[in-house]
């Protein structure tokens, strides 16, 4: 059998279940065995303000800073500071958790930069 008669046979065979499923998740998720393991910061950010060294050095027990977020709206998830979606705060057991609402790109470019 010549092995223009062998490439011909591959093509011709039905592709694999497994191989179909590979393709059709989203691209960044197909992660490499090897980086799966790869340890990431996962933080869940609820507003930034911005205040002078002055109103800084005044902050205390019982102070109050407003954020620029509204009350009840989603927060900002992020990998290694690089935005990535959207969830909200829920407790489960005695801890904080976040759900998810929505996962905007989970580019790894971008999470390495």
């Amino acid at each position: 059998m010549s092995d223009t008669d062998l490439i011909a046979g591959l093509l011709d065979e039905p592709m694999a279940e497994d191989a179909r499923v590979v393709e059709s998740r989203p691209a960044g998720r197909d992660l490499p065995a090897l980086m799966r393991k790869i340890p990431v910061t996962l933080t869940l950010e609820v507003g930034e303000a911005r205040v002078s060294l002055h109103d800084l050095a005044q902050l205390q027990a019982d102070s109050v800073v407003e954020l620029d977020t509204l009350a009840g709206a989603p927060l900002v998830i992020k990998v290694n500071g690089t935005p990535i979606g959207h969830a909200e705060v829920v407790v489960s057991g005695d801890s904080h958790a976040l759900r998810v609402l929505d996962i905007d790109g989970l580019d790894l470019d971008r999470l390495g930069s």
